[in-house]
């Protein structure tokens, strides 16, 4: 199987995503897909997020990354049948070829909530290096809550994929920048990145509102993952999913 089998057999087709999504992730380094996630799923997705931070406790999170005032979940492909749809999403994958038009896999899928008076990031992006000439990785944010200015959403400085990484060009990599735009979205919006973009979380200002994502990355796949999928496979994952699905993962081993 190669990436264009895998993408088919998942029904990811160029006809899967609009001109417009196409026109925005190239100019702007970002694109807007609504209602990705219908009512049963995201209650499903949100029950399955609370119960896993209920049984990780302190540890949630500790696979990839954890993060003050956050809470951080990790490794979900193996964390609930749930989650299957969201890296082996037609609409996502698609925009995800366009992006780095080659051959690529998932490098990690993980969640974070930002509590009240917590989140500010700085602008960074997820490739550590000024634009090349190609692209190398890319994200999507599934948005399990509605994105708000007071409760921490993201923002992004649209034309910024091809340019200098932020921490070669920013004094503050925290403060407002004049460009910045703010994914104020519904709650089962994606939104699509093209991972060289300046990006971060602002602070959620409110008092008791809630801004739980997930984070679905996926990288070329002549690099390494965030998270090593074959080290961290279930077997019980493994049957599971589609022939498909393992080759985004990277973990058929056939």
């Amino acid at each position: 199987m190669d990436i264009r089998q895998a993408l088919n057999e998942l029904g990811a087709t160029p006809s899967a995503i609009s001109e417009k999504n196409r026109r925005d992730l190239d100019e702007n380094g970002f694109t807007i897909l609504p209602g990705i996630i219908d009512g049963e799923w995201l209650e499903a997705l949100r029950t399955r997020f609370e119960e896993i931070c209920a049984r990780e406790g302190a540890a949630a999170g500790m696979e990839v990354h954890q993060e003050k005032g956050t809470r951080r979940l990790s490794d979900l492909v193996n964390k609930g049948e749930v989650f299957d749809r969201v890296y082996a999403h037609p609409q996502v994958l698609a925009c995800i070829y366009h992006v780095i038009a080659r051959d690529f896999k998932l490098s990690s899928l993980n969640a974070r909530d930002a509590l009240p008076g917590e989140g500010l990031q700085g602008l960074h992006a997820d490739w550590g290096a000024d634009y090349d000439g190609q692209f190398h990785v890319c994200n999507s944010i599934w948005l399990l809550d509605d994105f708000s200015l007071e409760n921490g959403c993201t923002r992004l400085v649209p034309g910024t994929h091809k340019g200098q990484h932020p921490r070669n060009a920013l004094k503050d990599a925290s403060a407002p920048h004049p460009d910045e735009e703010y994914l104020v979205a519904p709650a089962g919006t994606v939104a699509v990145f093209n991972s060289h973009t300046w990006h971060g979380g602002t602070k959620n200002t409110s008092e008791n509102l809630q801004r739980r994502a997930m984070h679905c990355y996926y990288t070329a796949r002549e690099h390494k993952q965030q998270l090593n999928q074959r080290e961290y496979l279930r077997h019980e994952t493994f049957k599971r999913i589609s022939q498909a699905a393992r080759y985004i993962l990277d973990v058929d081993v056939e």
